[in-house]
């Protein structure tokens, strides 16, 4: 009988904030260096996480190239390339690597643009203190000012016509 991959948890840092204890699960866990980083030094939140890491519950990987230019290229695929900042590209990308690893990968976050891009690439995730996403998004951009809209992947962040910052909402009538 096979057995079936073992399950790893990847944490954003969306799940330290939310208040996500590491000694409360026996999953073996993950985040990224740059995580840590998003975290204060003198904060309560990176104090938790440093005895995590110390305590060898949680491991911080920096994941593979190849991995993190998958992450890029789904994110670009669904219009979240300019929501994603760099720690959210390896939480995807080291979630990747480890589902190729032969894991199970689920990534604890409450960021949407991470829920929308992981579903895109049939990894599982937990919001923590949100509902989450129900449906993968397919995003266009818009002037909130004089209503022209963009693709997802405009390479502007402000408006050509009036110079109006750009906001993004979900198409509607998207597959699921």
């Amino acid at each position: 009988m096979a057995s079936s991959p073992r399950r790893t948890v990847i944490l954003d840092t969306s799940a330290f904030v939310a208040g996500f204890d590491p000694f409360s699960i026996g999953e073996e866990q993950y985040t990224v260096p740059l995580v840590k980083e998003e975290l204060d030094k003198t904060s309560a939140l990176r104090a938790k996480l440093e005895l995590a890491e110390e305590s060898g519950k949680v491991k911080i990987k920096t994941p593979q190239e190849p991995f993190l230019n998958e992450a890029k290229a789904s994110a670009k695929t669904v219009g979240d390339t300019f929501f994603l900042s760099a720690t959210d590209h390896q939480v995807l990308a080291l979630a990747l690597e480890l589902r190729n690893g032969g894991c199970s990968p689920l990534i604890a976050t409450d960021d949407y643009s991470i829920q929308n891009v992981a579903k895109q690439l049939g990894i599982e995730f937990a919001p923590l203190i949100t509902f989450g996403i129900r449906r993968r998004l397919q995003w266009i951009r818009y002037c909130p000012a004089c209503h022209e809209r963009y693709p997802a992947d405009y390479g502007s962040r402000t408006c050509r016509v009036c110079g109006t910052e750009l906001k993004r909402k979900p198409l509607k009538n998207q597959p699921p």
